[in-house]
């Protein structure tokens, strides 16, 4: 089965950037389409970023357009997703999640992490 573990969540000021990893174990993530959600509490999972298998198509939610970016490294099983410019109202618990079809929606994908909270100090 496929695991994937998220870090590089942490406190930051407002204005401020960080790189979140998602690291894949079990098998190979290189035909699998990647993606990031984020969950505030008492909220649904919001759609971030997503990237094809291939990496050459990626999709952002408009609210972190300009601002965050997915990335990834097949050949170190491993997805990224950089973000600057973070906002008082981007603190959540950032999930990232892989599946056979690159879409928007959490139940298009199959496999998920356990997240990592990022929160924003104003």
């Amino acid at each position: 089965q496929v695991q994937l573990v998220e870090s590089g969540g942490g406190l930051v000021q407002a204005g401020g950037s960080l790189r979140l990893s998602c690291a894949a174990s079990g098998r190979s993530l290189r035909n699998y389409a990647m993606a990031w959600f984020r969950q505030a509490p008492g909220k649904e999972r919001e759609f971030q970023a997503a990237i094809s298998w291939t990496g050459g198509s990626t999709n952002y939610a408009s609210s972190v357009k300009g601002r965050f970016t997915i990335s990834r490294d097949n050949a170190k099983n491993t997805v990224y997703l950089q973000m600057n410019s973070l906002k008082p109202e981007d603190p959540a618990v950032y999930i990232c999640a892989g599946g056979g079809v690159f879409a928007t929606t959490p139940i298009r994908y199959d496999y998920w992490g356990q997240g990592t909270q990022v929160t924003v100090s104003s």
